[in-house]
């Protein structure tokens, strides 16, 4: 193994569960979740040797993540295709605070990307200095933007 491979997998193994936290936000089911976990690795990969750290690692890993997410988002809704169902789950956890929280995953995911991605980042406590680097608009417009998105999530 190379030195650049063992970095990257030592990066990939302290910033995992910031992969697939994007990832579930842009998912409907476990499946799909990993399929963008790997998309999101292969384009890490790619851009690894030309990261030139003049950010940190951990906002350049969520840029790549979400870039791949919107992208596969994007082209999903533009060819859609029919899902498989055994019509049940025998995984499914049904108490309360599952509720809550599959009702809080659905409304998200009918936001645009770009909203879902700032939602997304600012559930992960990011500040919005963080959220604004990261998705490329000023501290002042995300916390607009989390106004607007919050007024959005209470209509639904």
């Amino acid at each position: 193994m190379t030195t650049t491979e063992k970095q990257f997998a030592q990066t990939i193994t302290e910033h995992k569960s910031t992969i697939y936290t994007v990832c579930y936000m842009f998912s409907k089911d476990a499946d799909e979740v990993n399929d963008l976990f790997q998309e999101t690795l292969v384009n890490l990969w790619r851009g690894f040797d030309g990261f030139e750290q003049r950010s940190d690692i951990r906002t350049w890993i969520y840029r790549v993540a979400l870039n791949t997410c919107i992208s596969i988002d994007r082209k999903k809704r533009r060819s859609p295709s029919v899902a498989l169902s055994m019509d049940i789950n025998l995984f499914e956890d049904r108490d309360e605070d599952t509720k809550q929280v599959d009702m809080l995953h659905q409304r998200i995911s009918r936001l645009k990307p770009f909203d879902r991605a700032i939602v997304l980042l600012w559930l992960e406590n990011l500040s919005y200095e963080e959220i604004g680097q990261i998705v490329g608009i000023s501290t002042k417009n995300v916390s607009v933007r989390l106004f607007r998105i919050k007024e959005q999530l209470k209509q639904m």
